[in-house]
């Protein structure tokens, strides 16, 4: 069908299915803001668009008097930055490097954040761009070529809005009845990044204070379905504009760590980031802010129980080194999902999500089998549940362990007391995460 460039039209797109199956994938926050690595990805609206006096003090001792933002474009060096050997295959793949990715399915990295700095050589971003200064390469195009020779889905990032940019700034004291910068800036180079790099999904941000009538995001995305080489397979998400946050777009966001609690009726996605208290790298992160391997598990299995994916981020020095502790919180997530995965990838959620009476227990399930998926490791060995309904022929086993599980109704006709082997099926700590699969159960 051909879209019209209404939110009637375009939300009745079907979404392409591969992003539904993929369930994990990893965000990646990288600009200049990775050069002061300090406070957040927010730097320069917070040094200069607040005059935040922590920011300003932190300037004054660590750079040259009279310092301006645009000086710490060439410090931004992405030296160690080799997506094919460390990205592309190790980390971002989170296995190790001499084994086949198993448990990442998209990327997304940021291309341009609100700091208008482009990750790759646009020409509407002349000598404030990844080509002409900084790294001196296309770092958009470099990371696309290694994830794709992996079969890896590939989703850019892009700010809508660029704080300081004259054109943006002209066009906002007009209260965006203007669109001078739309024109001669954003809009061209988001055809610039479709066409060049022809990305699986586009996620959109700096939306929030202007309608999408002045992202012109309708006649976009109305290409973008219709014309673009990527018609059939792109994915956005629904940061077009106020007021189109969890309504319009592809799947939802909503908000940042966004988490509903009940089962939503659209796709949606769960971002969320390693370091508590930033998207981008920071240098003086302390381990108390970093989020423990238990706690992204659950995250995991909690959003995919409700039907959502989850885009975990980290942030690459000004160097492009993804951190030791980085690389090891993505790397016990894959080694979790190398055993749990089947209760994951391409599954749907079940008629029950969570068990009733507890938060512990979250269901997934595809086909006819069910997935219990508990995240405390009960002190008897024996797990029980309350929502499936068990008949004669019901089998239970456990995913890494060899065999099948004992189990008993808990009541007539109701819920499962399943004994769990003695020896734990993996060398995770406690408090990480299992699951049994249920088949022939109701």
């Amino acid at each position: 069908p051909q879209y019209r460039p209404d939110w009637h039209s375009l939300d009745a797109r079907p979404l392409p299915a591969w992003f539904d199956r993929a369930k994990v994938g990893v965000f990646v926050h990288w600009g200049v803001f990775s050069v002061p690595a300090w406070g957040s990805e927010w730097f320069w609206w917070h040094w200069q668009g607040e005059r935040n006096a922590s920011y300003e003090r932190f300037v004054r001792s660590r750079f040259p008097p009279g310092t301006s933002y645009a000086e710490f474009a060439p410090h931004f060096t992405a030296h160690d930055f080799q997506p094919r050997h460390d990205w592309g295959i190790s980390q971002l793949s989170l296995c190790h490097p001499d084994q086949e990715p198993f448990s990442l399915r998209y990327v997304v990295l940021t291309t341009k954040h609100h700091e208008g700095f482009t990750n790759w050589g646009s020409p509407r971003s002349w000598n404030w761009n990844s080509v002409d200064t900084g790294p001196h390469r296309d770092l958009v195009g470099e990371l696309g070529e290694a994830l794709r020779e992996r079969k890896l889905r590939y989703g850019l990032y892009h700010s809508l809005m660029e704080w300081f940019n004259p054109l943006y700034l002209a066009d906002k004291k007009t209260s965006f009845k203007t669109q001078s910068f739309v024109i001669k800036k954003m809009m061209p180079e988001l055809y610039d990044l479709v066409l060049k790099y022809k990305p699986d999904l586009i996620w959109s941000d700096g939306d929030w204070e202007a309608p999408d009538s002045y992202w012109n995001s309708t006649s976009f995305l109305a290409w973008l379905y219709n014309d673009s080489p990527v018609k059939d397979t792109v994915v956005v998400n629904d940061r077009w504009g106020t007021g189109c946050s969890c309504r319009h777009g592809g799947f939802y966001n909503c908000a940042d760590k966004y988490k509903p609690g009940t089962l939503p009726d659209h796709k949606w996605e769960m971002c969320s980031s390693i370091d508590k208290l930033s998207w981008g790298y920071r240098s003086s992160m302390s381990i108390t802010e970093v989020m423990d391997e238990a706690s992204i598990i659950e995250e995991l299995v909690q959003t995919v129980s409700l039907g959502g994916n989850y885009l975990l981020n980290v942030g690459p020095t000004k160097e492009g080194v993804i951190v030791p502790i980085f690389q090891e919180r993505l790397l016990a997530l894959g080694r979790w999902l190398d055993i749990n995965g089947e209760a994951i990838y391409e599954s749907q959620p079940w008629r029950v999500q969570m068990e009733n009476s507890t938060d512990t227990v979250w269901y997934t399930s595809k086909g006819p089998a069910v997935y219990a998926i508990f995240l405390l490791w009960p002190r008897d060995s024996v797990l029980k549940l309350c929502s499936p309904v068990p008949c004669p022929a019901t089998r239970v086993t456990m995913l890494g362990y060899a065999g099948t599980l004992k189990w008993q109704e808990k009541s007539p006709g109701k819920g499962l007391l399943i004994t769990l082997p003695y020896l734990l099926p993996s060398p995770l700590p406690p408090q990480s995460g299992w699951a049994v699969k249920l088949e022939g159960v109701l």
